[in-house]
């Protein structure tokens, strides 16, 4: 059974930095990208960003580009959203999912259809809050 499980979610202060954890099993890691999102209470599921199977090909957000990292590691079946600089507002819940569209294609589908494409698999979510 194909899963996706974060972690490393929990209360930080403003100007801290936290590494939250996309843990992958059942499914061909490698050959799939893992997409980051977040939703916030009373707001829309929002894109973070994606990182591509094979070429490690990254794509952010613009309201994250300059703060944020997504980075994976297929030996492992991991996958890695490197936060800095939280803010207040970047409280949310944190969701890794997975597709076989590599991220540059991801990108251009949301683009182009006004939102994020279905993905096949989902994590439960990890909640991240941070104090001003």
């Amino acid at each position: 059974e194909a899963q996706l499980v974060e972690s490393g979610g929990g209360l930080v202060q403003a100007g801290e930095s936290v590494r939250l954890s996309c843990t992958a099993s059942g499914f061909n890691f490698g050959g799939y990208s893992i997409s980051w999102f977040r939703q916030a209470p009373g707001k829309e599921r929002e894109g973070i960003g994606c990182i591509s199977g094979g070429d490690g090909v990254t794509n952010y957000a613009d309201s994250v580009r300059d703060r944020f990292t997504i980075s994976r590691d297929n030996i492992s079946n991991a996958a890695y959203l490197h936060m800095n600089s939280l803010k207040p507002e970047d409280t949310a819940v944190y969701y890794c999912a997975a597709d076989q569209m590599h991220c540059g294609l991801l990108t251009l589908w949301a683009k182009t259809f006004g939102k994020e494409r279905r993905h096949d698999y989902w994590g439960q979510g990890t909640q991240v809050t941070v104090s001003s």
